[in-house]
């Protein structure tokens, strides 16, 4: 993936309007890749040391590795259009989620219904992001990203499946704004 956004992504130079365009676009990229590592670091702490918890955090860490690649290759990419990348917060908030019911940091389960949600979210905001990037090489690069969160979120499924055999590892045959309610798990 290393390449994906990056220079094969610029093979030809876009236009100034079109990376002033972009790098807004790239740089909420950046940031749902910053908030997924900062989110899947805090809940790394919070996972028992039992089976289930170490399954999780031995998925939640093959995740974190894609996110902070993402990220890299996404700031790689601002970088090379002339922009600043977005640099980390200290915290995120997750209130919404917890709020909702999609997830907590109380238990193994919840912080992999909470991971659920938010990979299902970084899927629909890339899809919907990326679709107006202006550079036609970004376009065709940044969207192999979104695949990649839909399998996290498939990834996730499957785990909380050994808990409850009725989880469908595919809850919908689309993963959009429609069928969200289908792949998240209310706790």
């Amino acid at each position: 993936m290393g390449t994906a956004l990056g220079l094969a992504g610029l093979s030809s130079r876009p236009s100034a309007a079109q990376s002033n365009d972009d790098i807004p676009i790239l740089n909420a990229a950046i940031d749902l890749e910053h908030q997924a590592i900062w989110a899947y670091a805090v809940a790394a702490g919070k996972l028992s040391d039992n089976v289930i918890g170490k399954t999780i955090l031995s998925l939640a860490t093959r995740n974190l590795r894609d996110h902070e690649e993402h990220r890299d290759v996404l700031m790689g990419a601002v970088s090379s259009l002339g922009g600043t990348p977005s640099a980390a917060r200290d915290s995120y908030d997750l209130s919404s989620y917890i709020s909702a019911r999609e997830g907590n940091l109380d238990s193994d389960a919840n912080i992999a219904k909470l991971a659920l949600a938010l990979e299902v979210d970084a899927t629909l905001a890339y899809g919907d992001a990326f679709s107006q990037l202006k550079t036609p090489g970004l376009l065709a690069a940044a969207a192999t990203i979104a695949p990649d969160e839909s399998a996290h979120a498939t990834a996730i499924r499957a785990i909380l499946r050994t808990l409850d055999p009725t989880i469908a590892f595919v809850p919908a045959a689309f993963l959009s704004a429609d069928t969200r309610d289908r792949w998240i798990l209310k706790i």
